[in-house]
């Protein structure tokens, strides 16, 4: 038997933009059924959901917590995310562990950057969504300005299901806009019976019979009108607002009430998964199959690493054995946690609708489906977002040396849109993040948690060497040092390779005269072409020289960079009988190499990306202007909600590598971008006299 029906079951994660009042409000209603002796608060350092160092240290929410509380014969699991968009990972993980996102808005700030990016993903997600009005008690606010933002912003389906009694310092209650008292307060900044018009209106649009019978002038029952409004949140044709101040304890009690009575159970919405390809409806029943995703990881230092799992369908057992979908292998899992912000404690089993935590699965990752040995069943990949932001980064010390990989991966495991490669071409360990500040946070957790320490710089761009002519010439190897010693000679011809070509078709005897073998390398569009006559290079020599030319094509000859794009032949040579070997071929190859390549016109290529830049309409001549002063080029534009234009465009990456800096101060932060890897292009000739001779001037250093 679950602990909880899951009809009796609301998951609801607190969203929007930073400093809005969300954690305050998370403790404060934890503290209000119960589950705290007092409210915990931020600013001194106590709230049950900013556990972490640098949380408390900041006073603002870096990672999403997880908690729990019972109101109304309701058991709610809480998620507080953050609402930095430079943490937008945690956010859009806690998402997929709950049905309703309440959106909560500081009203003298209204509508800003996150306000918005956070009711897109919950949209994308499908989940109902809550507007919380919060810091009704702060100046400065224009209540009936910031109703028509929203509406205007987010559509008619947003209706106030209460309105506030005064504002700013006059704030002292709400007035209930569904069931209006008969004498309503005189300090009702709206009419409450127009608003609940609104919902009224908002909610029979869900339900074609109803729908009909209030147009026919028909009086809904108080039943009929409840249902209605849960039936219209879920469709989303109602989002319905609520008013608070948390800081004051006014409007909290309603919006508890407000979720424990409309917020859709994990029964009411609608979720899939797919079996082998083919899509299927989960039923959220407890005699069902197991389906549940990690949605969180945590590295707790006290208890290790800690998955944060919801329970979709079936019953999940301490010390049960279940299957991870990604890896196919069997994981058993040991305890089983229902967590309360830095806090847990031990549970035997989870239902359908359950949020709780299993620890010490080092081969858990966030997104991964568990089912109790379902072949091939697995939910939708959270979309988490590319990070875009990179620095390269060494340790500092020979100590930092040992443990920098351990500890990057820890963080890399907690957060999904941390990525941590290391260049094959620049041989750099790159960090890529959401932004500076995200990294730099990262910076300080790697100090303040695992004592290690790192130094950064920009990392460099992956230019790649090609040939845009054709030369050919030779190059003898030599060496006498006392005893046998080292003699190859070989010729080559070096030319352009053409882009998508088939080799089969492009490499023949027609083409290359007395071709004898050719190898093509489609990664870097090279081809070594074996034209050998007579013996003139031994065919055991032949692996040696090709090995030779792959090492300069890795080293680069004009700054250090891969060659790619060229046909090399290797078409006359000599050896001798006793001081050849393959060494010395292999030197011979390198170096007739390098002195051909620097007569077949070498040229540099740069990586172009492709970019959807979004920004709001008024400031797409400043973005637009800014890409041409970057060698950018515009490549069209599509409308988006809520004012906003995406500009899709390439550019080369040398010249975007600090573009998040540039975008937020041009659009006060609202504008955000993707970069995708392109292609390779020839770099105009001044900017490649400038990377050359910066290459050159490294390897002096060096």
């Amino acid at each position: 038997m679950p602990r909880h029906q899951v009809d009796d079951i609301r998951n609801v994660a607190l969203v929007g933009h930073g400093a809005v009042g969300k954690t305050t409000l998370a403790d404060l209603m934890l503290f209000k059924t119960g589950k705290n002796s007092r409210a915990g608060s931020v600013d001194d350092g106590t709230s049950l959901f900013d556990t972490e160092e640098d949380e408390k240290e900041r006073k603002h929410s870096i990672t999403a917590a997880v908690g729990h509380f019972d109101h109304d014969g309701r058991h709610v699991n809480l998620v507080d995310t953050p609402g930095m968009p430079d943490f937008v990972g945690h956010l859009i993980g806690a998402l997929r562990g709950v049905e309703t996102a309440a959106l909560c808005v500081s009203a003298p700030s209204g509508i800003e950057v996150n306000t918005r990016k956070s009711f897109q993903y919950a949209g994308e997600e499908g989940l109902a969504r809550f507007v919380v009005f919060n810091k009704l008690d702060g100046d400065n606010i224009d209540f009936p300005a910031l109703v028509e933002s929203l509406r205007e912003m987010f559509g008619p389906a947003c209706a106030l299901m209460n309105v506030p009694v005064g504002v700013g310092s006059d704030f002292s209650g709400v007035v209930s806009s569904i069931d209006v008292p008969g004498e309503v307060p005189a300090g009702a900044v709206m009419d409450p019976a127009a608003a609940g018009q609104q919902v009224i209106d908002a909610a029979v649009e869900a339900d074609e019979d109803l729908m009909e019978r209030y147009l026919e002038g028909e009086e809904l029952t108080g039943e009929e009108l409840s249902g209605a409004i849960s039936k219209a949140i879920i469709a989303g044709t109602l989002i319905p607002v609520f008013c608070t101040s948390a800081k004051e304890d006014i409007g909290v009690q309603e919006l508890l009430d407000g979720l424990a009575r409309y917020a859709p159970s994990p029964a009411d919405m609608k979720r899939t998964a797919t079996r082998e390809g083919d899509t299927f409806r989960i039923e959220p029943k407890a005699d069902g199959p197991l389906i549940a995703q990690v949605f969180k990881t945590r590295i707790d230092p006290f208890v290790a690493k800690m998955s944060f799992l919801r329970v979709f369908s079936g019953s999940l057992h301490k010390d049960q054995s279940v299957q991870d979908s990604r890896t196919g292998r069997s994981i058993k899992i040991s305890q089983l946690l229902e967590v309360q912000g830095g806090q847990s404690e031990a549970v035997s089993d989870a239902g359908p609708g359950d949020i709780v935590a299993v620890v010490k699965i080092d081969e858990l990752k966030t997104g991964d489906t568990l089912t109790d040995g379902a072949q091939g069943v697995e939910l939708t990949p959270i979309p988490f977002p590319r990070p875009m932001i990179g620095l390269a980064v060494e340790p500092k010390t020979q100590a930092d040396q040992t443990k920098i990989s351990g500890a990057l991966h820890k963080i890399e495991e907690e957060d999904p849109t941390f990525v941590v490669r290391r260049d094959a071409q620049t041989k750099e360990m790159v960090i890529n993040g959401m932004s500076e500040l995200h990294l730099q946070l990262i910076q300080n957790r790697l100090h303040a948690r695992e004592k290690v320490d790192i130094i950064t710089h920009q990392p460099k761009v992956p230019y790649r060497e090609t040939v845009s002519g054709s030369a050919e010439g030779s190059y003898r190897h030599k060496k006498q040092s006392g005893g046998s010693g080292q003699f190859a000679e070989v010729h080559f011809r070096i030319s352009s390779c053409p882009q998508d070509i088939d080799p089969d078709e492009y490499f023949t005897k027609s083409r290359f005269e007395s071709m004898r073998s050719f190898h093509y390398d489609p990664e870097l569009n090279y081809c070594f072409v074996d034209r050998v006559t007579g013996g003139s290079v031994p065919n055991q020599f032949i692996p040696a020289v090709e090995k030779g030319i792959r090492e300069r094509m890795e080293q680069g000859v004009i700054a250090g960079n891969q060659v790619q794009d060229v046909v090399v032949e290797l078409f006359f040579g000599k050896d001798h009988p006793v001081d050849s070997n393959e060494t010395a071929f292999k030197m011979a190859a390198s170096m007739c190499f390098r002195e051909i390549f620097q007569k077949a016109r070498p040229t540099l290529l740069e990586p172009i990306v492709e970019m959807e830049i979004t920004v709001p309409g008024d400031k797409i001549g400043d973005v637009t202007s800014d890409l041409n002063s970057r060698r950018g080029r515009m490549e069209g534009m599509d409308e988006a909600p809520g004012g906003f234009s995406i500009i899709r465009a390439k550019a080369p990456l040398a010249e975007v590598m600090t573009y998040a800096r540039g975008l937020s101060s041009m659009t006060g932060g609202q504008g955000s971008f993707t970069l995708e890897f392109s292609h390779y292009e020839m770099v105009p000739p001044n900017e490649q006299a400038k990377i050359v001779a910066a290459a050159k001037s490294d390897e002096e250093e060096h």
